[in-house]
């Protein structure tokens, strides 16, 4: 029922007319518990409260389906904006994006472009960019242009996931380079050609690509709210020596707020992925689809008045 439940919302996810009739509802069904509210300000006051408990934060500015040059050119200034807000604020908090918002889909120059135009203003207030990877169609593009933007930025990173049989041989190349990653299990539903269909396959996946860039000396933030994987990070961590300030603990905004706020007082460093935007919709589902049994909170959404 459960792998039923996750791939319906997976499909749904995709769905363009229920994402246009989803901007015009608002945060509603519950998707307040794990979007930060619709506007920069609203996300901003967020991040302060988080910041506050000590935690980090990145913020994300939700989009789907970018397919013209000017909305992708519009979401390129809303990142702007949003690091504008973040120096502004004085808040400890990066901003991760996602390429098909910024163009990808229609070309990699304007891709580029954009990036450019972000890493620069990024660059300026001393703040990091992180590039979400997306589904397998769009991995290896992604990792082409980060390394093209590498040549030039070195405040951007990327997500490397690890029920793709490709990872390992891309964690040990970003490793070389020493690129910052946040290493995470994958939310995207892709073909076993490409994927490990097995749950437990892709948790041994996941530690071993840990293993091996905290080896590489390289910055790893693990993305997880599993706790096998954060008991494996710290037992690894301890027994090989490696500073707590070479990795990180990430979450997601809303999903094990208590666990989040222990690891911060065990001293870990916990970065809260903090989402906002009116085009909520597609991340919604995918949160769904990882965790079913949030339902329950959609549907005492659909009863509240």
């Amino acid at each position: 029922m459960e792998t039923v439940l996750k791939n319906m919302f997976l499909a749904l996810s995709k769905n363009q007319a229920l994402n246009r009739m989803a901007k015009r509802w608002g945060l509603k069904f519950g998707a307040h518990r794990v979007v930060a509210g619709e506007t920069i300000e609203d996300a901003i006051v967020k991040v302060r409260e988080l910041n506050q408990q000590g935690l980090l934060c990145t913020l994300d500015h939700l989009g789907e389906f970018v397919f013209q040059e000017h909305e992708a050119n519009e979401a390129a200034d809303y990142c702007i904006k949003t690091l504008e807000a973040i120096d502004a604020a004085g808040v400890n908090c990066n901003l991760s994006l996602k390429m098909t918002q910024l163009g990808l889909d229609i070309s990699k120059e304007l891709c580029m472009a954009n990036m450019q135009r972000i890493l620069e203003v990024a660059e300026k207030y001393g703040n990091f960019v992180r590039i979400d990877m997306e589904d397998y169609a769009h991995n290896e593009i992604t990792l082409e242009i980060l390394s093209e933007l590498r040549t030039r930025y070195q405040n951007v990173g990327t997500v490397i996931q690890a029920y793709l049989y490709k990872s390992e041989e891309d964690v040990r190349k970003l490793g070389e380079q020493h690129i910052n990653l946040r290493l995470v299990k994958g939310a995207y539903k892709e073909s076993e050609d490409v994927a490990f269909p097995d749950k437990g396959d892709v948790d041994e996946n996941f530690k071993k690509l840990i293993g091996l860039h905290l080896e590489s000396g390289s910055y790893t933030a693990v993305a997880t709210h599993d706790d096998a994987i954060i008991n494996y990070t710290k037992q690894l961590a301890e027994e090989k020596g490696y500073s707590p300030k070479q990795f990180e603990f990430q979450m997601l905004y809303g999903i094990r707020t208590t666990t989040q706020l222990e690891l911060v007082k065990e001293g870990y460093r916990m970065r809260v992925y903090v989402p906002y935007g009116n085009d909520w919709y597609g991340y919604f589902m995918r949160r769904l689809a990882e965790r079913p049994a949030n339902v329950a909170f959609v549907l005492k959404g659909l009863f509240r008045r």
